[in-house]
């Protein structure tokens, strides 16, 4: 599985990880199920998640 290394807010980190444990998941769990619309998503999320569409598209382009 790629692996992808976020730098965050200490803020969000926090939030992320109490909504971690609300939920009785793991931080990449929570992050995960955000990521995927299990909730309504943040703006930073959402240019996250545009951020990394771009790239994706971009990588197979370049591919052929």
């Amino acid at each position: 599985m790629p692996k992808l290394i976020l730098e965050i807010e200490p803020d969000l980190h926090r939030m992320l990880q109490q909504a971690a444990r609300t939920n009785q998941m793991s931080l990449e769990d929570e992050c995960m199920r955000r990521l995927e619309g299990g909730i309504r998503r943040s703006r930073y999320m959402e240019a996250l998640l545009a951020e990394l569409r771009a790239d994706d598209a971009q990588r197979r382009a370049q591919r052929g």
